[in-house]
């Protein structure tokens, strides 16, 4: 399956007006991880995480593990819990 990110829904779905993409370089440093293995989990800080909610349709996903080429399966039930992720539909298919 594949989507793509739109930025009304992903700001609906955090009670925002807008959205936009993060700067690089100021996602790295929020989140410690380098470009291309921006992982959703094990941040320095608790950041917001979304989760689209066709996630929910598959028993398992696979997300950055916090390097470029490494990755992590998990359940999307397990992912929205330990990141405390809004589900939402934010992505057009």
């Amino acid at each position: 399956m594949t989507g793509q990110l739109d930025l009304k829904a992903l700001a609906a779905a955090t009670g925002g007006k807008r959205a936009k993409m993060a700067d690089p370089s100021a996602a790295q440093r929020a989140t410690g991880y380098v470009l291309g293995g921006i992982s959703p989990l094990g941040h320095r800080t608790r950041l917001p995480v979304v989760l689209d909610a066709s996630a929910e349709t598959f028993p398992t996903i696979y997300c950055s593990a916090g390097r470029r080429g490494l990755e992590v399966e998990l359940a999307p039930t397990d992912l929205a819990r330990l990141t405390n992720a809004v589900v939402a539909p934010i992505a057009t298919h």
